[in-house]
């Protein structure tokens, strides 16, 4: 139609498992070190991404929730160091506490006493990996529809997922009520900031999320939730041998890859209790009786985006073999950490989702969850538009007299 404004390009949405790799391997690269500089860097990949990414869903506002929290973790870690003090011995005091005395049944526990400076650098190092870990938890919170997860778990932990995924939309929700409360009592000129203002806020969100929990139930119930197939009991059987089993052999492998004397039995061992794992998965999936309407396909830029968040984490591994002193800064003696220029280039390529992907639109489009298993528009698809206000004139005609 002329003189129409150009419609916004409509960005497919991704498989939310792609999301969740991509943030665990952010994870998984945030445990291998205590570099705050690297921390930092990680913590700003994967602010940048979500700034770029997110929708306007109720769960994507829980972001700055885990920020916070990653803040108070820090606050409270070096609140510890600063009463109880730390294992690090230091000789910079800061200053001396009046140290209470404690039993003997408390005996390597100390409450007061001399704070040093590589003490706190210490707690500072341990707690802002912990708040680097809320935070890829939370870009992960932020990013994938959690209904669209479960949607593509397997039928053996379809249960198990639900109850997961109700348990992770509890902060979003709860995020989401606080801030509608607020506004709300902003509108009516009421405080909203305070100790008596947090407590007036609690009761109204206590009372939507019991709602929430009477409404998810019904519904639940009426989608026939824990209703099982009958299967053989030797399926049942084999299915639970090969779990149990799988799940053994890979905590053994695990175990093995870890320990210096493990190495040649673990990665064997691995390999074999996932492929148990999942053939007892897959025999499972006969007692869950669903199905899937439209599925979430996994294209290429789910690989891309999984793949990105996989080469951060294996890439952070391996350089902890070459450059151990760069990526745990030690706190004695007192130095400034140093950022490591491969390191640091390989937390970089987590930047990939935020990029322009094939298939994806622009970054920061408006998303559109059905929009890559819509079908394909007819050859005659223009002359079609054109027709259409004809055909929407004759009906209001019709209709009106």
């Amino acid at each position: 139609m002329a003189g129409a404004p150009p419609a916004r390009p409509v960005t497919r949405a991704l498989h939310p498992g792609a999301w969740w790799i991509w943030a665990l391997g952010l994870a998984t690269a945030a445990s291998r070190t205590t570099n705050p500089l690297l921390l930092a860097l990680l913590v700003a990949v994967a602010g940048y991404v979500v700034a770029v990414r997110r929708t306007a869903a109720p769960w994507a506002r829980s972001y700055g929730a885990f920020l916070k929290l990653g803040l108070a973790v820090i606050v409270v870690r070096l609140l510890f160091a600063f009463l109880l003090g730390s294992p690090v011995p230091g000789t910079h005091t800061l200053l001396t506490l009046p140290e209470v005395p404690l039993p003997d049944w408390a005996r390597g526990v100390r409450l007061g006493g001399r704070v040093t400076a590589e003490g706190l650098l210490f707690a500072l190092y341990d707690a802002v990996r912990l708040a680097a870990l809320l935070v890829c938890v939370g870009a992960a919170n932020a990013l994938a529809n959690p209904a669209r997860l479960l949607k593509s778990l397997p039928g053996a932990l379809y249960e198990a997922g639900v109850a997961v995924v109700v348990a992770m939309t509890f902060a979003p929700n709860l995020v989401a009520d606080v801030q509608r409360i607020r506004a709300a009592r902003r509108l009516r000129g009421r405080p909203d900031r305070g100790f008596a203002a947090l407590l007036q806020v609690g009761l109204p969100v206590l009372e939507g999320a019991l709602e929430r929990s009477v409404a998810l139930a019904a519904a639940m119930d009426a989608r026939g939730y824990g209703r099982t197939a009958e299967v053989p009991p030797a399926v049942r059987r084999t299915t639970s041998v090969l779990t149990l089993g799988g799940l053994l052999g890979v905590c053994a492998g695990t175990y093995g890859l870890l320990a210096d004397q493990g190495a040649g039995y673990g990665t064997p061992l691995l390999l074999v209790g996932i492929v148990a794992a999942l053939a007892g998965l897959r025999l499972g999936g006969r007692r869950s009786l669903r199905t899937r309407y439209r599925p979430d396909p996994w294209d290429a830029r789910a690989w891309l985006v999984a793949g990105s968040g996989a080469a951060v984490a294996a890439l952070m591994v391996w350089a902890g073999t070459y450059a151990p002193e760069a990526l745990h800064p030690p706190a004695v003696p007192l130095a400034a950490p140093a950022l490591p220029l491969w390191p640091a280039a390989s937390v970089l390529v987590g930047l990939l989702p935020a990029l322009p992907l094939p298939g994806g639109g622009r970054p920061g489009g408006r998303q559109d969850p059905h929009a890559s298993r819509s079908p394909a528009p007819a050859a005659g698809g223009a002359a079609e538009d054109r027709r259409r206000p004809r055909a929407r004139a004759v009906f209001r005609r019709s209709h009106t007299r």
